[in-house]
């Protein structure tokens, strides 16, 4: 089950718009409520969470209506009256304001403010703290910051089984490696800014036992287009490089 994260004092994550559906401007709806009979009535407002970049940021929306095709949540929005104006707000999340909703006291939910800053525990030990939340589609991720880095940490009680917000804590069970492998990441970055300067000074010296080499041996008109004719076959035949994975 995923952890409910809510990225304002007052307001509550109750869906997300999927995919176009139909020619008229409906949209099919993720639900993430329980009481979609209470969220999703007609006149309800919604606050958009978008990129940045798109015409809806920072906006609101009503709903017209919501109906249900083969157990599917459809919405009708005001002013979406075409599949085009519906396909620009595919994947936006449905927030609304916590005051209109009865039982906003979620047991399994938080607000942003209430975990950030949190220390995150791992077998009894501290090994980072909680910088920010990611508001992602398919689930929150908590980005903890942890000595060698950012580790980005699902919010799913799978992972985080405990939260305790009273005395500034949460518990995180995840997978072996997580941790250690952003370390290891960070170590190997190190080495790698130390070695271009090396090769730098390689290359150099095999510049100038080039140009020595040159210098030493002239070669002729005829070995020259010799030469030349057989760099032309070697190119030729070069074998594909294969991209590594």
């Amino acid at each position: 089950m995923n952890r409910g994260v809510k990225p304002k004092s007052n307001q509550l994550r109750v869906g997300r718009l999927t995919k176009a559906h139909g020619l008229k401007g409906a949209l099919k709806v993720e639900l993430y409520t329980d009481d979609p009979a209470h969220r999703f009535t007609p006149g309800a407002v919604f606050t958009l969470q978008v990129p940045t970049g798109s015409k809806w940021h920072g906006k609101t929306i009503e709903l017209a209506e919501l109906r249900w095709y083969n157990g599917h949540a459809v919405a009708f929005l005001k002013g979406v009256e075409d599949r085009n104006e519906a396909e620009t707000l595919v994947k936006a999340i449905l927030w609304i304001d916590a005051d209109e909703a009865p039982d906003n006291d979620e047991p399994d939910a938080w607000y942003d403010h209430q975990l950030a800053g949190l220390r995150v525990m791992r077998d009894g030990v501290e090994v980072g703290t909680i910088a920010r939340i990611e508001h992602m589609p398919a689930q929150d991720l908590l980005i903890v910051k942890a000595a060698s880095g950012e580790v980005m940490v699902p919010f799913v009680s799978a992972i985080v089984p405990e939260v305790n917000v009273e005395q500034g804590f949460i518990v995180v069970t995840p997978p072996m490696g997580l941790f250690e492998d952003l370390a290891e990441i960070a170590a190997e970055e190190a080495s790698a800014e130390e070695a271009p300067a090396e090769v730098a000074a390689d290359d150099e010296s095999a510049a100038e036992v080039s140009v020595d080499d040159a210098s030493e041996q002239p070669v002729s008109g005829e070995e020259a287009v010799a030469e030349t004719s057989k760099d032309d076959a070697s190119d030729g035949s070069e074998s594909p490089v294969t991209p590594a994975e």
